[in-house]
C-alpha cells in the first residue's frame, strides 16, 4: 500500500508559529514590540529575523507601524507591502493601524490583518487565527481621549483594578506586562507613560494613542533593573510629554525623584529623558537632569516655534525670550549640556516676522540639534481647519533656508566643543560597520550625532570610554579615546 491504511487518523503537522517583529518610527514603539514579543514568545511564538532563511523563516510579520506624519505613513505602507512579498501572512499594528483600522485594511488587502492596541493583550490568540487563515476583524478606530472620563488623578487606581497578571520567567514586568529585548544594544527605551492630555493644534497623536497615563513608579524602577541585567547601561526615558509625569499620580515632583532612583540602579550608568515640554520644564526638574549624578544632562525640549502668535495658534506656550531664559537656565548648571529641539514651518498664518523670530532664537540658543520640518494638515487636528493656509512652495522655501540655518548653527556647536573631555558610550566598534562610534552625553539615540573614536583598538560594545574631542564633522565630534571607564559617570 503507498499510503497509511488509515489516513483519516494522521495527525495533520501544526504550522510553524515563528514571528518576525518589524518597528518603525519611535521609541515608544521599540517597547510596544517588546512588550508584544514578551506576550508572543511567552505564548509558545517563536521569534525570528525577517530574512531569516530556511527552516527559521517567519510564518508572520508583525509590522508596528508609525502613523504621526504622510512620510512615516508612507514608510509603513511600503514596509506592510515588503513584507507581504516574503510569502508570509502580514499583520499591521501600531500607530498607523490604531487611526486608520478598517480604512487601511481596505487599502491594503496584502495585509492580513490590522490590529489595534485593544488587541495586544490577546495578541498570540489573534496571529494564531491569521495563521490558521481565519478571517480576524479589523480594528474599529475610535478617540481614545474618550476612554478615560475620569479626572487623572484617579486614572491609576481606575486602571489598576483591571491590570493583566502576567508573568513570564525570564521576562520583565511592565505595567503587569512582560517585556522581551529584541536586540542586544546597551542602550534601551523605558517607557513612562502613554498618552497626552496636551491639545496642540497641529497634533493628532492624542487621539489615537488617548489620554496621558504616567506609569507607577516602582513599575518603571523594577524594569530599569531587570534592563540592567539584560546588559543595558543607558535608559531612554520615553513618552509622549516626559514633564506630565506624575500629574495623574498626584505628584507634580515625580520625575524628580525618580530619576535618582533610577540612577542608583545596579548597573545602569547613564539615564537620559526624551520629550519635555518648554511650557511645562519646572526649575526643580531642570536642577535634576543637569545636576544628578548618572543623569545625562540632555534637554530634549519641544519648542516648535519662538513667535508668540504661531505658538498661540498651535494652542502652545512660550516666546523667544522665555525659551532662551529656559535655554540660560539649564547652562548655568551644566555649561556643556546637550540641547535639542524640533521646529515646524508654515504653520497657517505664519508671516515672515514670525519666521525672522524663530531665526533669531535658533541664533541665540545656540542649540545642538535642530529637527526642521514642514507643516502639514493632519486629519483630525484642529489645525487643519484653520485659515491663512500657506501654499507648500512658500513652505518649502522656508524648511530650506531655516534648514541651512541651522546646519550652520549646530556644526559651529560642534566646533566649540573640540577640546572638551567627553564620556562615550561605546554602540559600534570597528569589527562590525567600520568605525567604532558611541555617544558622548548630549547625544541622544539616532537623532543627535555621535562620536567617532580614534585608535579604538580593543574597545568594547558597551564600555564607557573617557575621550578628548579633537575635531569636528557637522553635529558628528571626532573624540581620541583616554581611558575605559567601570561606569558612566564620575
Amino acid at each position: 500500500m503507498d499510503g497509511p491504511r488509515y489516513p483519516d487518523l494522521v495527525p495533520t503537522p501544526e504550522p510553524p508559529r515563528r514571528v518576525a517583529v518589524v518597528t518603525l518610527g519611535c521609541s515608544r514603539n521599540e517597547v510596544d514590540s517588546e512588550e508584544l514579543a514578551g506576550r508572543l514568545s511567552g505564548a509558545g511564538w517563536e521569534l525570528v529575523d525577517t530574512d531569516a532563511s530556511g527552516e527559521d523563516t517567519p510564518s508572520v510579520v508583525l509590522v508596528n507601524t508609525c502613523g504621526f506624519i504622510e512620510s512615516a505613513k508612507k514608510d509603513s505602507v511600503d514596509t506592510l507591502l515588503a513584507a507581504a512579498d516574503t510569502g508570509a501572512k502580514v499583520v499591521a499594528v501600531g500607530c498607523m493601524a490604531e487611526r486608520y483600522g478598517k480604512e487601511l485594511a481596505d487599502s491594503l488587502p496584502e495585509a492580513d490583518a490590522v490590529l489595534g492596541f485593544d488587541h495586544y493583550p490577546d495578541m498570540a490568540n489573534r496571529l494564531d487565527e491569521v495563521l490558521a487563515g481565519n478571517a480576524v476583524a479589523s480594528h474599529t478606530p475610535g478617540d481614545r481621549r474618550r476612554l478615560l472620563p475620569i479626572s487623572p488623578v484617579e486614572r491609576p487606581s481606575a486602571l489598576a483594578g483591571s491590570a493583566e497578571q502576567v508573568a513570564v520567567p525570564g521576562h520583565a514586568w511592565g505595567p503587569r506586562v512582560p517585556r522581551r529585548r529584541l536586540d542586544k544594544s546597551p542602550v534601551a527605551p523605558l517607557k513612562l507613560a502613554s498618552g497626552c492630555d496636551r491639545r496642540c493644534s497641529f497634533c493628532a497623536i492624542p487621539s489615537f494613542r488617548g489620554s496621558f497615563v504616567s506609569r507607577p513608579t516602582d513599575d518603571v524602577v523594577a524594569e530599569a533593573e531587570w534592563l540592567a541585567v539584560s546588559g543595558v547601561r543607558e535608559l531612554f526615558l520615553v513618552s509622549e510629554n516626559s514633564t506630565s509625569y506624575g500629574k495623574d499620580l498626584g505628584d507634580l515632583r515625580a520625575l524628580e525623584k525618580l530619576l535618582p532612583r533610577l540612577a542608583e540602579v545596579p548597573g545602569i550608568d547613564r539615564v537620559r529623558v526624551s520629550y519635555l515640554q518648554p511650557a511645562e520644564t519646572r526649575p526643580g526638574l531642570v536642577s535634576a537632569i543637569a545636576t544628578t549624578p548618572g543623569v545625562a544632562s540632555y534637554f530634549d525640549l519641544s519648542f516648535q516655534h519662538s513667535s508668540e502668535s504661531v505658538l498661540r495658534r498651535m494652542r502652545r506656550f512660550g516666546s523667544t525670550e522665555s525659551f532662551l531664559g529656559l535655554v540660560e537656565s539649564v547652562r548655568a548648571l551644566s555649561p556643556t549640556a546637550g540641547l535639542r529641539t524640533n521646529v515646524i514651518l508654515g504653520f497657517p498664518g505664519e508671516t515672515e516676522d514670525d519666521v525672522a523670530e524663530l531665526e533669531r532664537f535658533l541664533t541665540a540658543a545656540r542649540l545642538d540639534v535642530v529637527g526642521v520640518f514642514g507643516y502639514s494638515d493632519e486629519e483630525n487636528t484642529e489645525a487643519a481647519g484653520f485659515p491663512d493656509k500657506l501654499d507648500p512652495d512658500l513652505i518649502s522655501e522656508r524648511v530650506t533656508r531655516v534648514s541651512a540655518l541651522v546646519e550652520e548653527l549646530t556644526a559651529q556647536r560642534a566646533a566649540e566643543r573640540v577640546g572638551e573631555e567627553v564620556t562615550v558610550l561605546v554602540e559600534r566598534t570597528a569589527d562590525e560597520e567600520g568605525d567604532c562610534t558611541g555617544r558622548a552625553e548630549h547625544q541622544g539615540p539616532e537623532v543627535d550625532g555621535e562620536c567617532v573614536l580614534t585608535d579604538a583598538e580593543g574597545i568594547e560594545v558597551g564600555q564607557f570610554v573617557r575621550a578628548t574631542v579633537v575635531d569636528s564633522e557637522g553635529v558628528d565630534l571626532i573624540v581620541r579615546p583616554q581611558e575605559v571607564l567601570t561606569r558612566g559617570y564620575p
